[in-house]
């Protein structure tokens, strides 16, 4: 289940499609659940974005790891990965959401990621999860 309500995805999607086309030389992006699945994404078909989603995921739980281990806190800002001819940035977007974006080897990576911050926190009010109304004990049993 989506986080994202369905009348504001294409807002989402609006949203990552602006950082690719302001963005020289970023090709695609997703916003996915810590868990790995896909919210939203531009610029690739559903499965390649679903397999993007599930290896940033994978990428971004092992630097949580990684600094839980080693330095003491499992926050992560962003994970690079150079590739040969592309990079993949990877960053959380809180709500226990992912940002996940590859561009061009020849894409400045500075640029990239101040639009990558600025697009957090912009799609940060379409990840909040509303309250769900208290339950009355004797509805359910008592559960």
């Amino acid at each position: 289940m989506s986080a994202v309500p369905p009348n504001q995805e294409s807002d989402v999607t609006w949203l990552l499609s602006n950082l690719v086309e302001r963005v020289p030389h970023t090709k695609s992006v997703v916003l996915l659940s810590s868990d790995g699945l896909t919210k939203a994404a531009y610029g690739l078909d559903t499965d390649s974005a679903e397999q993007l989603s599930a290896i940033a995921s994978g990428l971004f739980s092992l630097a949580r790891g990684t600094g839980a281990k080693f330095a003491g806190s499992d926050l992560v800002r962003q994970v690079v990965v150079e590739l040969d001819d592309s990079l993949l940035f990877v960053s959380s977007a809180g709500f226990g959401s992912v940002l996940a974006v590859m561009a061009d080897r020849s894409a400045d990576a500075g640029v990239l990621g101040y639009e990558m911050s600025q697009l957090i926190k912009s799609v940060r009010p379409f990840l909040a999860t509303p309250a769900r109304a208290a339950s009355h004990s004797g509805e359910h049993g008592g559960f």
